[in-house]
């Protein structure tokens, strides 16, 4: 009789979710109301991992090769603040010269032991990495590789209650799931390891313990099309049983998985998943959840297979804390000692060639040589926000050099810039697109205005300047923002010099207006 409740319950909150759903006002995140639409976070926070400790949250993503990685936090699971970065630069020359697209960070794995944050990564060349904090702000300790390895991914650590610890992975490819024995303070691989379990793209394994069951919460599957699988067995090394506990089903949320299933301090539990929702990227989700028999139940199984599906719109998790309705922060005037935590630089920067105090309320980024926006050092980069917005800067071109190129981008796949050029002493509004310009403007003021407007839904976006902050002239075509090298598009600040190192642009400000929930 519980059971059936629990089923009847489902589907009354289902059935009241589709009702609102019809008359919110809201596009995603918190409503106001008690209520949440997914995703809670419209924005790339790919391969996410969340835990709890005491009353609050804590979440990191995969960056790949943007600098670096930040720790957010929240108060409700809804609603996230950047607080802390865990490093600034990965070493190695590759990521020094611009040749680590779609390399550095992939899929970290978040854990709290014994008074220590500890985050684990893999880089697909580099090898297995970890940093730890008492704090989640910091400081960070630098990034110590554990194993100098290829073609690793997605570790995992696991600190048993008699203290021994443990490191699941999986191979490059998705499979299979392989554990090793780990020295306590997490910075060694005791043993070859074991492999524990094979399937059909297998990855991204999330290991954990309840009622005396180790639990390995996978994807599988692939990105766009894949599912949750929960794998569990009374050892750490199996065998193990197998069920799946969400797919797409009747919905439009595609691959819905890869996260983390959190517990609130009031009993509730919830999965955290990403979707990928095209330019935008892997964008997050959050799911109802509860166990029965010892496995996990999420989402709601709408055709009754046995499977859960992703919910649109659903009651706020009880936490026992209440929290504003806000998004992590994008607007920077630089008037601070240093950078907002939104922004993450393209590979790693050189840190000499840029400055908040050169000209202060301004940041200034001296020009060093490159071919094109694509190896162009130096990029300050954050990521869309929502489907539709209006990203805006002022950039001041009078210490820009023969060569030199600087203004605002639109970059993944395709690399979109505009802004000013100084060719032999002359100054000009250029389009440059992969590497190729295709406008050309004269101008003679050395101060102005670039905006870009994106429309994700409609593949339409398109950049503006203006000489006054009102009026705002076309610069460029409309052009289709694309996610690549496993990240959603994003918003840039550049300067560079084809010719040799030379010039600085600086920005006075970036301001960001989109469609969801604004920074606190």
């Amino acid at each position: 009789m519980k059971i059936i409740k629990s089923h009847l319950l489902f589907l009354l909150l289902m059935l009241t979710s589709v009702v609102f759903a019809q008359h919110h006002t809201g596009s995603w995140g918190d409503q106001g109301n008690g209520t949440y639409i997914n995703p809670v976070l419209n924005a790339d926070y790919s391969d996410p991992d969340v835990i709890r400790v005491g009353q609050k949250y804590y979440m990191v993503c995969s960056e790949f090769h943007f600098m670096g990685m930040n720790m957010l936090e929240s108060d409700d699971m809804v609603n996230w603040r950047i607080v802390g970065r865990i490093y600034n630069k990965i070493e190695g020359a590759e990521y020094d010269s611009m040749q680590r697209y779609a390399g550095g960070s992939w899929a970290p794995a978040l854990r709290y032991h014994d008074g220590k944050f500890y985050v684990y990564f893999c880089t697909p060349d580099e090898g297995l990495f970890m940093s730890s904090a008492e704090k989640p702000e910091g400081p960070w300790m630098p990034l110590l590789c554990v194993n100098r390895v290829a073609k690793w991914e997605d570790p995992c650590p696991f600190w048993d209650e008699d203290g021994q610890a443990y490191l699941g992975h999986s191979l490059y490819g998705a499979g299979p799931i392989i554990v090793h024995k780990m020295s306590a303070d997490g910075t060694k691989l005791l043993d070859e390891g074991k492999t524990v379990y094979t399937g059909p793209v297998a990855e991204g394994t999330k290991l954990f313990k309840r009622n005396g069951y180790y639990y390995m919460s996978i994807p599988e599957g692939g990105v766009d099309k894949g599912w949750q699988t929960v794998l569990r067995s009374k050892t750490i090394y199996g065998p193990y049983e197998k069920r799946v506990v969400l797919e797409k089903g009747s919905t439009a949320i595609n691959g819905p998985h890869q996260g983390a299933m959190v517990d609130t301090p009031e009993g509730e539990w919830w999965f955290f998943h990403f979707q990928l929702a095209g330019a935008v990227g892997r964008v997050l989700h959050l799911q109802p959840m509860y166990w029965h028999d010892d496995w996990p139940v999420v989402g709601v199984d709408i055709d009754r297979n046995g499977i859960g599906e992703p919910v649109y719109v659903w009651k706020k998790p009880v936490t026992g804390t209440t929290s504003p309705v806000s998004a992590p922060m994008t607007d920077d005037e630089f008037s601070a000692p240093q950078l907002g935590l939104q922004w993450q630089w393209n590979h790693n920067p050189v840190d000499a060639a840029w400055s908040l105090t050169a000209k202060p309320g301004w940041l200034t980024l001296k020009a060093l040589k490159a071919p094109d926006l694509k190896n162009a050092r130096n990029t300050l980069t954050q990521k869309i926000m929502g489907d539709r917005g209006e990203a805006i800067t002022q950039l001041d071109a009078s210490g820009m050099l023969p060569g030199q190129k600087a203004g605002l981008a639109c970059m993944g796949k395709e690399f979109v810039a505009v802004g000013v050029k100084n060719e032999a002493g002359k100054l000009s509004l250029f389009v440059e697109t992969n590497g190729k310009e295709s406008a050309a403007i004269p101008i003679s003021k050395k101060s102005l205005f670039l905006k870009l407007k994106l429309d994700i839904p409609a593949a339409k976006s398109r950049f503006y300047y203006s000489f006054d902050n009102k009026t705002f002239l076309p610069l460029g075509s409309d052009f289709e923002p694309k996610w690549g090298f496993w990240k959603g598009a994003r918003v840039a600040l550049f300067s560079y010099n084809v010719l040799n190192d030379g010039g600085s642009a600086a920005f006075n400000f970036f301001r960001y207006d989109y469609d969801g929930p604004k920074e606190v």
